[in-house]
């Protein structure tokens, strides 16, 4: 069971390859915002490296968001691309579910936070079970970054570019507040692979129609456009 996911919604784009439950390989690395140059060379690496073809892959994965809007239409179009090239099914994963995997052994109540730009924040809340499943515990906003002040919860672990650029405001409001370092704040497209791995037992899968990008605020932005692969 092979599984290709991938993350475009931040400033880095990671591409993995799972085989069954483990990550066969993996690369993230700065994109520049380049996704739409860097995405299609990624995920042929991916599958050379792997020693498999883009025909072979039982599943595909991809954030739909929140994120950057150009970045997360790149990443959805490509989805819908091998979607429909292949037939193969796909699972959207949120973009605040697959960076809180980053912590999901370091607390009971993690804080997934994004800096959305614009003087705000992506914002999750989610409980990890003993599995080190995530559970949300609530809607994903997006807001100022002084919303951490209405936290309903104690010693929250806080993981994300926006924690990090926001820690001493975090750290204001609670000294229980823990907030993961510098290299936790990007996503994982091994995350992302396994939530999707998660989402194909519970029959939960994408259709094309339904493969849209989440912004959780206004954006001046176009409509996905499907990216074929040869």
């Amino acid at each position: 069971m092979l599984t290709l996911a991938f993350d475009t919604s931040q400033k880095t784009i990671s591409v993995a390859l799972l085989d069954g439950d483990s990550v066969a390989y993996e690369v993230t690395s700065d994109s520049g915002r380049n996704h739409s140059e860097l995405l299609l060379p990624a995920v042929e690496q991916a599958c050379s490296c792997s020693g498999a073809h883009i025909k072979e892959i039982d599943l595909f994965a991809c954030t739909l968001g929140p994120g950057s809007f150009t970045g997360l239409r790149i990443g959805v179009g490509t989805l819908k691309g091998f979607m429909m090239a292949t037939g193969r099914p796909a699972a959207g994963i949120s973009s605040l579910q697959a960076l809180a995997m980053n912590a999901r052994h370091c607390g009971n109540v993690i804080a997934a936070m994004m800096d959305a730009g614009r003087g705000q924040v992506y914002l999750a809340y989610f409980r990890s079970d003993s599995r080190g499943g995530l559970h949300p515990l609530g809607p994903e906003t997006a807001a100022a970054p002084q919303i951490v002040s209405q936290c309903p919860y104690e010693e929250v672990v806080y993981v994300g570019d926006g924690a990090v650029k926001y820690a001493k405001l975090i750290s204001s409001f609670s000294k229980h507040n823990r907030i993961l370092p510098a290299d936790s704040r990007f996503i994982r497209a091994s995350a992302v692979g396994i939530l999707a791995r998660e989402k194909q037992r519970e029959h939960n899968l994408l259709d094309v129609q339904e493969a849209l990008p989440v912004y959780l605020r206004s954006a001046d932005a176009l409509p996905a456009r499907p990216v074929f692969p040869d």
